[in-house]
């Protein structure tokens, strides 16, 4: 039931599209039928273009996702359990957090030049806080009295971190991976843009910009297609690992 309803707003979706599209109620140059793309969309997978800037974006949204989670968790963890370090740290984290990410981009290439550093640091820049916030709301749900009691048989800091705090921030923590995911290939596609002129693929983001620069509707469809395809197989595959590492939380069927 749950699988046949998770794919049937999809199609629902596509069907409205396809019969707007066939009947010309929106003009079928620029919004082409979802069933004619899919001549492009093989094309694309036997020559292995479509295969090769997937394989880039994710590389850069996996790798950056990478940098950010670990120095993220930790923080995270360490705001939530000590007061002193959070109220002084959630101005600044809260200030970051709420910038427009893609507005720090002329800043990251400033720095960084437009490089493959430039890409993954503003994944990271994107996502860190993210995390951190995440982590950091895990950690204060917990109920007080086990903190407490590990703390009255005289736990170290790090026996708090490892069993306490991390296991009982854990699903708030899964939640910042599942978001930090999605925003990352966000991110990243609209990094990607700026791409445009080179002609060897570099990323989904390069393939949908130049596709709209050479007015290939149909490849353009087909790469914000295969983005939402992506972000979903992301936030099914983060479902499953949820499901496996936290059995005892209520999951809907």
């Amino acid at each position: 039931m749950e699988v046949l309803l998770a794919i049937s707003g999809p199609l629902v979706v596509l069907g409205i599209w396809e019969f707007l599209s066939r009947t010309e109620i929106i003009d079928p140059r620029f919004w082409p039928p979802p069933t004619s793309l899919f001549d492009t969309l093989w094309e694309q997978i036997k020559s292995g273009a479509l295969w090769t800037n997937v394989r880039i974006s994710m590389t850069r949204v996996f790798l950056g996702f990478l940098i950010a989670a670990v120095p993220g968790v930790m923080l995270g963890l360490a705001m939530g359990l000590y007061w002193p370090l959070r109220v002084f740290l959630m101005p600044v984290a809260t200030a970051l957090y709420a910038i427009p990410k893609l507005a720090v981009l002329p800043l990251v290439l400033i720095v960084f030049g437009a490089t493959e550093s430039a890409k993954l640091a503003i994944i990271v820049v994107s996502i860190f806080f993210l995390i951190v916030l995440n982590t950091m709301a895990g950690v204060q749900q917990i109920d007080s009295v086990y903190l407490d009691v590990s703390r009255n048989m005289g736990a170290s800091r790090w026996k708090i971190f490892s069993t306490v705090a991390w296991p009982g921030a854990l699903p708030s923590i899964l939640t910042g991976f599942r978001l930090a995911l999605g925003f990352g290939l966000l991110v990243i596609v609209g990094a990607e843009f700026l791409d445009g002129n080179k002609r060897e693929p570099n990323g989904i983001g390069w393939y949908i910009i130049r596709s709209w620069q050479l007015f290939q509707i149909d490849d353009l469809f087909v790469g914000l297609l295969v983005v939402g395809l992506l972000a979903w197989v992301l936030n099914v595959a983060l479902d499953v690992i949820e499901r496996q590492l936290l059995p005892w939380q209520r999951h809907d069927s």
